[in-house]
């Protein structure tokens, strides 16, 4: 097994050589511009007869070159993302994910493909921990902050825009104050109870499925959309929940923009937001939700609780999610298809989840192992 660093993160995280029961791993680092990256990646590939790529996201710009050289050089590509379906599982898939999944779109070929699968069977939840996310965050940043300083990758610059030290700043905020968010959601979900509203959960403006595979640039122009769409086309009696992406480590968060757009809209407290609280006990008492294309929108596909996709979706499929325009949506959103949506994840599970995840180190290991066994088969 082989790696190839690109910045000093990713060289903390997997030293030059690491050795276990299966052998030694290498990596090799490159410290290269962005012109040279091709050619180095071509001969790479040829130069240790690499019969298999696996990259985390297809949609990075040093992801797509190495998955086109890859297919140049007739290597198989293997494309790792946050679960379809969360939490306890990643997505694993051949040549793409998301708005590139190869899985089929339409109706009929899902439930074709689903013939004679089986339903997962229930399984426990896989530990998860806030405080080993802000330390891993910090430790992979800090160090690409530091080969990019000490020049031992002078050329690398990150796909995500904006300042990593702002980031990591907020990253800080948001760890001091998750006691007091947490207890805010609590309140929040009480005043909830048995009232009609809608749930919008925000993505990271970061994430490629926002920037690649939706018409939006940010998660904040795609926040002034849905808002200025529910303000004029929603009941009056309805409501509109704006929860946070709980990675989203933005310096003063949201709540500032959702006072004042509820003030510019003259929504009031019709508009509420949260920055913490359980999301699938949302989804589950919404009227329906609207999303870019959030794989949380499958807490509500769940439950039978529609769903409108504004981007492009690996769920986003007619008959699991509502096609007609967001206008109508709020005055008339259709539920999904039971059977469909039950095909539709029977053929996830068999071909694109693996059980495990990146916040404990028990779940990591989980990853690892079904993850090998995935790639071996």
């Amino acid at each position: 097994m082989r790696r190839i660093h690109l910045n000093g993160g990713d060289e903390h995280d997997w030293p030059g050589a690491i050795t276990d029961a299966s052998g030694t791993h290498r990596a090799t680092s490159y410290r290269g511009t962005q012109e040279g990256w091709p050619l180095f990646v071509d001969r790479y590939l040829r130069h240790n007869r690499i019969t298999d790529l696996v990259l985390f996201g297809d949609c990075r710009p040093m992801h797509m070159t190495a998955h086109q050289m890859a297919r140049l050089n007739g290597v198989r590509v293997h494309v790792f993302e946050e679960g379809y379906i969360r939490p306890n599982w990643l997505t694993l898939e051949r040549e793409g994910v998301n708005g590139h999944s190869p899985l089929p779109r339409r109706p009929q070929d899902i439930l074709a493909a689903a013939r004679g699968l089986p339903r997962p069977a229930p399984m426990t939840p896989i530990g998860a921990s806030l405080g080993r996310r802000v330390r891993d965050t910090w430790g992979y940043f800090g160090h690409m902050m530091l080969g990019a300083l000490t020049l031992r990758y002078p050329f690398y610059r990150s796909h995500r825009p904006g300042s990593i030290l702002v980031e990591g700043m907020g990253w800080i905020a948001k760890y001091l104050t998750r006691a007091r968010q947490s207890a805010k959601a609590q309140i929040t979900l009480k005043m909830l109870e048995g009232r009609r509203y809608f749930l919008f959960p925000l993505q990271l403006s970061s994430d490629y499925q926002i920037r690649v595979h939706s018409p939006f640039s940010s998660m904040r122009q795609a926040a002034d959309y849905v808002l200025a769409s529910f303000a004029a086309h929603a009941p009056a009696e309805a409501s509109l929940v704006i929860k946070e992406h709980p990675l989203d480590a933005t310096l003063g968060g949201w709540g500032g923009y959702v006072r004042d757009r509820a003030r510019a809209l003259g929504l009031g407290d019709r508009l509420i937001h949260l920055a913490g609280g359980d999301l699938n006990t949302l989804a589950q008492g919404a009227q329906a939700m609207v999303v870019v294309n959030s794989t949380s929108a499958t807490f509500a596909l769940a439950g039978g609780v529609p769903v409108k996709a504004l981007g492009r979706a690996v769920y986003a499929i007619s008959g699991i999610t509502d096609d007609q325009p967001l206008a109508q949506f709020w005055t008339n959103p259709c539920p999904p298809d039971a059977a469909l949506y039950d095909a539709f994840c029977r053929v996830l599970h068999r071909h694109c989840l693996v059980r495990g995840g990146l916040a404990s180190e028990s779940a990591t290991r989980i990853l690892i192992a079904n993850s090998v066994k995935r790639l071996m088969a």
